[in-house]
């Protein structure tokens, strides 16, 4: 099949349009988009390839994805919004919002230290199935009894999946609706844009079947190899939660983790968000600036949320380098350069980038569903050649 990119790039953005097909080199069954918003306007919306490598079904204009981590950026910008509002307080304990989270000792976690990944809930001691994990309140009554995997605000490790239910708990006992409802209201309804933190069934059609690409298949047979028997290999928890998930999120079936209809419905605010890249670049872009009349949050605000609060070595050692994180924000790092050091957003697994960039005037979005890790270049390439169009 001949690669098509469909879509359209303003004068002086032609770089980007050939980065974006770069992307699919020697990859014949991936599909992918890519938006970009500068100063509030777009100035790249494609998007090319499969978004179905089972059918050939091409992916269109109305085709979505599974954002996966990117998730955790959006539910990052509601609990800002809470903050904007006065309805909530970083440095407050969690339990002062959710008073079963006092259990096991945490009663002076901070509503911080869940957003930072620093609440040593990292991963459940009980494993969870896939039944389990689309059951809101069986997580949350785990999490909140669980005993912390270390001292909480002493150490940080990726709450890769329990991030979402942990601060998407907090949420919904502050604005009285689920993260999901909250995220429509707030969001996605006054920007008129294709985003969800739980599917709606009816529109299952339109949703891209994500794949496990050569790179990220090899990093977990890697990670399969290296881990001891004898010890606990929490990090890996933290993905699979004890069974319910791959190490991969998706497979090994057909429909199996987040290809499942059924995960994919569910709100699972860690990574099951679904959505196009048009969506969530409109998203970030109007975090810094107005889109279509709606602007998310202020300037304090963003400095208030942008403030790291994790980085460096983590409390599981995993290979650098390492990112960096402020309230639930990754912020520019080595592992995640931005057009500028003022950017902030989240990565997703498998390739996905969107960020927002104060500095450069820009809301970012690549999406794939070929899911690949070692040396994955695609999306970089990219935020690099709209750093040099932008002359930043």
């Amino acid at each position: 099949m001949t690669l098509q990119i469909h879509g359209s790039v303003a004068p002086g953005f032609e770089r980007i349009r050939d980065e974006f097909a770069e992307g699919f080199s020697e990859k014949p069954q991936m599909g992918a988009a890519l938006s970009i918003l500068h100063n509030g306007e777009s100035v790249v919306d494609l998007w090319g390839g499969v978004a179905d490598e089972r059918t050939n079904a091409p992916w269109s204009d109305e085709t979505v994805s599974v954002i996966f981590s990117c998730t955790k950026g959006l539910v990052s910008i509601l609990a800002a919004r809470l903050v904007q509002d006065g309805l909530l307080d970083y440095e407050a304990p969690v339990a002062d919002y959710w008073p079963e989270f006092a259990a096991a000792g945490k009663a002076d976690v901070r509503v911080k230290h869940l957003l930072s990944h620093r609440s040593g809930l990292s991963a459940p001691r009980s494993p969870l199935t896939a039944e389990q994990i689309i059951d809101w309140n069986h997580v949350v009554r785990e999490l909140g009894a669980q005993k912390p995997l270390w001292e909480p605000g002493s150490g940080y490790a990726y709450h890769a999946i329990t991030h979402g239910w942990l601060i998407g708990e907090v949420i919904r006992r502050v604005s009285g609706r689920t993260v999901g409802q909250y995220f429509a209201d707030l969001i996605t309804t006054p920007l008129g844009v294709d985003a969800w933190i739980g599917l709606p069934p009816s529109l299952s059609s339109r949703v891209a079947h994500m794949q496990v690409g050569s790179t990220l298949a090899e990093l977990t047979a890697q990670q399969a190899t290296a881990r001891k028997p004898e010890e606990t290999d929490w990090s890996g928890l933290a993905m699979t939660l004890g069974g319910a998930l791959a190490p991969e999120l998706i497979g090994p079936g057909d429909s199996d983790g987040f290809n499942s209809p059924e995960i994919q419905a569910a709100e699972i605010p860690g990574a099951g968000g679904i959505a196009s890249a048009r969506a969530v670049a409109s998203i970030w872009s109007s975090t810094i600036m107005p889109v279509g009349g709606v602007r998310l949050l202020d300037d304090d605000t963003i400095a208030t949320a942008t403030v790291p609060q994790s980085e460096g070595l983590p409390v599981w050692a995993v290979p650098g380098p390492w990112p960096r994180w402020g309230m639930g924000f990754q912020l520019d790092s080595e592992a995640r350069r931005y057009t500028t050091a003022h950017g902030f957003g989240h990565d997703g697994a498998g390739g996905q980038v969107a960020f927002a960039d104060p500095a450069a005037g820009v809301g970012f979005a690549y999406l794939t569903n070929q899911m690949e890790a070692i040396n994955d270049l695609r999306g970089t390439r990219i935020v690099d050649a709209l750093r040099t169009t932008l002359d930043l």
